[in-house]
């Protein structure tokens, strides 16, 4: 009797145990699956504005069931804890297979694959924002903040030479990457797995025959959203995908709530100004824009002169003008080389802002 009652003990202690074992985000692949076959690529799609102070972005990315892959949109989700980071999921080849790796929360961003997920992940580390204090400060350049309900924001120029689209890591045409000093030295340090709401999102996304590739193409009609698990009300469709023709849900070099860009994978202005590019505001183009200029680093609008900026200046000779020009370069106005009306000036057309459209 002894004897049982020190065996049940046991028992019951190594069941705890277990059950109180976080299991990590699991992309729903199946026990004994073997896929020998990588996901699609990442779609291309604009990030949802922030619904609120606190939330976090956690990028979208392929899951695995019923033998095929199905997209999970990206969402604005709040952490576990304050102070804690997203580390997104990757697939990676190992062992004559791809083995979803799954995310999770962490003082630090770790290694994801050099995955280009966008949005501030370039593939290393995270530049959509950090935490100071006990608050969250978004990187406006690189994530759609409206800045009127959210005044914990900064501006820093994010430079990202990786412009894949690729959604694995090693294997045939994958991601070629592996964890620097700093990767590593995270990878030690005490992590918390997705939160139920992030899978009870993966769910969901599981379950909608409409997510998977097979039906989708790689082009998913809901490839973002605004809150987890709400794949109706601000849902964002990738480029090429049904809802983005239909809705217009998708619009390349757009702007979103202040005129900022939707990030490194470009916008679609679905929320907030006209504008274009990056640093916008009102209905401005071009980057560091302002009124209803043209342009880069264009004054206040309507300028008429020869020079930058509010001027109203006298035409230089050789001169025809032709209505109030933006700036004082060429295809200004009033001004040089003959001007050309509310044409932008001479820098690259208006709407393609700094940052790339979502990969």
């Amino acid at each position: 009797m002894r004897k049982f009652a020190l065996v049940l003990g046991f028992l019951v202690v190594v069941a705890s145990l277990i059950l109180a074992t976080p299991a990590p985000s699991s992309a729903q692949i199946g026990v004994g699956v073997s896929i020998t076959v990588g996901p699609p690529a990442i779609p291309v799609y604009a990030q949802p504005i922030c619904p609120g102070d606190g939330y976090l972005w956690t990028p979208g990315y392929w899951g695995y069931a019923s033998a095929d892959y199905y997209w999970v949109p990206g969402t604005w989700v709040r952490p576990p804890v304050v102070g804690v980071l997203w580390t997104p999921g990757y697939w990676g080849w190992g062992g004559g297979f791809y083995a979803w790796h799954g995310g999770y929360w962490g003082p630090h961003v770790g290694f994801y694959g050099g995955i280009n997920y966008g949005f501030g992940y370039g593939g290393v580390g995270f530049w959509g924002g950090e935490w100071r204090g006990g608050a969250f400060f978004y990187n406006r350049t690189v994530a759609n903040i409206n800045v009127t309900n959210i005044h914990n924001t900064y501006n820093r120029t994010v430079i990202n030479n990786n412009s894949s689209h690729v959604s694995y890591n090693g294997g045939q045409g994958g991601v070629d990457a592996h964890p620097n000093a700093d990767e590593e030295r995270y990878s030690h340090e005490n992590h918390t797995p997705a939160t139920s709401e992030q899978t009870a999102h993966e769910h969901s996304a599981s379950t909608n025959h409409a997510q998977f590739a097979s039906a989708n193409h790689g082009h998913p009609d809901v490839a973002a959203t605004t809150h987890a698990g709400d794949f109706e009300h601000g849902a964002i469709g990738a480029r090429g995908s049904e809802s983005a023709r239909n809705n217009g849900t998708y619009r390349p070099g757009g702007a979103g709530a202040g005129g900022h860009t939707n990030g490194e994978h470009g916008g679609n202005g679905n929320a907030g100004a006209t504008a274009s590019g990056n640093h916008g505001s009102g209905n401005a183009n071009g980057n560091h824009g302002s009124g209803t200029a043209n342009g880069n680093h264009s004054g206040n609008g309507n300028a008429n002169g020869s020079h930058p900026g509010n001027t109203s200046g006298t035409a230089h000779p050789n001169t025809t003008p032709k209505g109030q020009g933006n700036n004082g370069h060429q295809g200004g106005g009033q001004g040089n080389n003959k001007g050309g009306g509310n044409k932008g000036g001479g820098h690259p057309p208006a709407g393609g802002g700094d940052h790339h459209g979502k990969p």
